[in-house]
């Protein structure tokens, strides 16, 4: 009798055993594919990239004054990049440093407006700011030129 309640103990541990073995593998496939599913693996992120690039964009609009010009002269605001009275000089510098996988676009804006993109695009949307004013002989203007790109 004592046997048989020692082998059935045993028999009752290697069913726990392999309860803990299969809900430890549900476990790590779960995850698994709950990481492959958002996207973590095999998602390639450009974002740290595309900042760098429209920094660099925006530095040498605001470091040339002819452009900057054209910003604070640009009217009615806000200009959007569609509309024909976008400075030229601006559009162009975009368009010119703009890499290949890469669709730009830009708004220029109050200072203290929301300048935003209003058409939707599909995927992500990188936009960096800069404020634009005058030298500092002349009465304060200030702008907002927003620089928005996306992927192709």
């Amino acid at each position: 009798m004592v046997t048989r309640m020692k082998g059935a103990m045993n028999n009752k541990k290697g069913w726990i055993e392999i309860v803990e073995a299969f809900v430890s593998i549900l476990l790590v496939v779960g995850v698994l594919l709950f990481v492959i599913g958002r996207g973590y693996i095999g998602k390639e992120d450009i974002s740290d990239e595309v900042y760098k690039i429209e920094v660099a964009i925006l530095r040498e609009i605001e470091n040339n004054d002819t452009m900057r010009e054209d910003i604070l002269e640009a009217e009615p605001i806000p200009v959007k990049w569609e509309e024909g009275n976008f400075p030229i000089s601006v559009k162009n510098k975009i368009i010119e440093r703009t890499p290949t996988y890469l669709n730009c676009s830009a708004r220029i804006c109050d200072i203290n407006d929301l300048c935003s993109l209003e058409e939707e695009k599909e995927g992500d949307i990188y936009a960096q700011p800069v404020i634009i004013s005058v030298t500092l002989e002349q009465t304060p203007l200030y702008r907002k030129l927003n620089l928005f790109c996306w992927k192709k």
